[in-house]
């Protein structure tokens, strides 16, 4: 395996399988959840107290969607994205008209890249709840990872109205100033900025990555010597390649994708762009 391959560099295997002899040993919990291209494994996390209580919870009232719904989302802090798919899947089956139910399935197919399904259900659940701001945010992402760099933006337009904190303000913020500005619309995504003042209060990869286009900040200092946390390292990483990017600086934004793949924060949105703009860039 070459060490630049885009999806499944050694490095990125080395830390998949860490702290195990070899990756059939790995315990049983510990599921695959996504095989990259080149078929690195991503795996779940083991279970925990959380998870237990969210099983025994939803045990005792199997038809609770509130429930499920804890269920769901103690699975995908586990990153066990596939077992969260199955109990959303039967709180579909529950209550088939619940927006939430589809929006968070929706994102869980997103995370083990089932784009076709993660666009049917965010629509679906858009088609019941027209104001459901997670619906239209990871819509937003699956229209980005797939190219769609109008629709994306669209979706996001949408999105930054409906943000419940700071911190999701922040990162509709960053991804509609990417996707207008991948579109070719550098006016409104400079207009994008403009209208959304650089106070928000909250510190995160988005907050940074804006303080990155507006220029209060050098590509040098978007990412820190404590920046080690895998899902963080991606998605800074891939802000910086997109920034490259958008500069035409194909080696550079080469080289920031790259770096984005070989973390271990497969989950985060920014790995999952990374992976998608390498291989249109090896087109």
């Amino acid at each position: 395996m070459s060490s630049r391959s885009p999806f499944g560099s050694l490095a990125t295997l080395a830390v998949v399988c860490a702290t195990y002899a070899g990756c059939a040993e790995r315990p049983a919990a510990m599921t695959v959840q996504y095989r990259s291209p080149t078929g690195v494994e991503y795996l779940a996390l083991p279970g925990d107290s959380a998870l237990a209580a969210a099983e025994a919870a939803l045990a005792a009232a199997p038809r609770d969607v509130d429930s499920v719904i804890r269920l769901g989302l103690s699975q995908s802090g586990r990153r066990q994205f596939r077992e969260a798919i199955a109990t959303f899947t039967r709180g579909i089956e529950v209550a088939p008209n619940h927006a939430v139910m589809y929006r968070w399935r929706g994102h869980r197919y997103l995370s083990v890249r089932v784009l076709d399904s993660a666009r049917a259900d965010l629509e679906r659940g858009l088609a019941l709840d027209s104001n459901l701001y997670g619906c239209w945010y990871h819509l937003g992402i699956v229209k980005y990872v797939t190219g769609d760099f109008d629709g994306a933006a669209a979706a996001f337009a949408r999105a930054l109205p409906l943000a419940p904190d700071a911190g999701e303000r922040a990162g509709s913020i960053d991804w509609s100033w990417m996707s207008l500005s991948r579109a070719g619309r550098a006016a409104q995504a400079q207009a994008v900025l403009d209208q959304n003042a650089d106070s928000l209060p909250v510190e995160n990869a988005y907050t940074r990555r804006l303080r990155l286009y507006r220029g209060g900040i050098t590509p040098d200092q978007l990412i820190t010597t404590a920046d080690t946390e895998g899902v963080q390292v991606a998605t800074l990483s891939y802000g910086l390649g997109n920034w490259y990017l958008v500069r035409g600086d194909t080696a550079r934004a080469r080289e920031w994708f790259e770096r984005s793949v070989q973390s271990d924060g497969w989950p985060a949105f920014g790995f999952i762009a990374a992976e998608a703009e390498l291989q249109r860039l090896a087109r």
